[in-house]
């Protein structure tokens, strides 16, 4: 049982980040299709999934399609009960419904002011007025769900769930414009945004280069703060230390440098996404790893 998933830009389409966390992080086997929000295909690329409009867009392995991020949550929470995407405790798995639910339909002028971007953070951004109310409503929110939960950290409900899914590109929001919250509640947007699938998101986000850049902001910026600045390096050539790509074993054809080493890929993609942040990739980091302390 394979799922065919469909999604947008990874730096900037929060909704297609959502969809791709509901899979990769419950272990949910899926193939991703990209739909080009800026390259001006989307129409024709969405064209099969309709009447879908949207991204993400999901087809299940009999075919059929579900659009909207909370319908797919809800499909895939019916079909795997056993993942435990929504929290066990019915008091807890309502709230969740609760708090993804708002999520969707609310928050319009935290999207609107703040668009999400992966790329940086801003420095100097003034929220507006109706900004700060979207953030005052999550904090009571995220504290509710505490209370119900118990959970002092981590995950809203104690164990990861659709909820911390639904509430990511919130985290990256917050991060990413420097909004103002509780220093409890900018931990939890650190440690979501931190997660290594969260991080593998990013850094296949950052394999494209967009000029002009989408969500321009008139403000300096500073490195994103979860491997903003990675000390990899694409170079030419085929030469390197291994002879297969750690990912696909496939044979080399690109080839990046980290710390006087070289590094290779079955392609550019694959390179592109290692040099954006090698942290992120633990085939990466098992293969340097046993090259270097053999």
């Amino acid at each position: 049982m394979t799922y065919d998933l469909f999604v947008g830009d990874r730096l900037f389409s929060s909704w297609s980040m959502r969809g791709w966390l509901m899979l990769e992080k419950f272990g949910l086997p899926y193939r991703s299709h990209m739909i080009g929000l800026y390259s001006g295909t989307m129409a024709e690329d969405m064209k099969p999934l309709a009447p879908a409009r949207l991204v993400p867009a999901l087809r299940l392995p009999d075919g059929t399609v579900v659009g909207e991020s909370l319908a797919m949550a809800e499909t895939l929470a019916e079909l795997h009960p056993e993942t435990g995407l929504w929290p066990k405790d019915p008091a807890a798995r309502a709230t969740a419904r609760w708090l993804c639910a708002e999520m969707v339909a609310g928050f319009g002028a935290l999207r609107g002011q703040c668009p999400m971007q992966l790329k940086q953070c801003w420095q100097g951004f003034a929220p507006s007025t109706e900004t700060r109310a979207d953030l005052a409503r999550i904090e009571t929110l995220w504290a509710h769900a505490r209370d119900v939960s118990g959970a002092d950290s981590g995950p809203l409900f104690g164990h990861y769930s659709l909820a911390d899914v639904f509430y990511t590109p919130v985290a990256a929001r917050i991060i990413g414009y420097g909004l103002p919250v509780a220093e409890a509640n900018r931990e939890y947007c650190l440690n979501l945004l931190s997660d290594a699938s969260v991080r593998q998101w990013r850094a296949m986000g950052l394999t494209v280069n967009y000029d002009p850049f989408p969500y321009p902001v008139d403000l300096p910026s500073e490195p994103w703060p979860i491997a903003g600045s990675s000390q990899a390096k694409a170079v030419n050539g085929d030469m390197s230390i291994n002879d297969a790509c750690p990912y696909s074993g496939k044979a080399i054809t690109a080839v990046l440098e980290l710390n006087g080493q070289r590094w290779g890929f079955c392609s550019q993609f694959c390179r592109d996404k290692t040099v954006a942040d090698p942290g992120a990739w633990p085939k990466f980091t098992e293969m340097t790893r046993a090259v270097n302390d053999s």
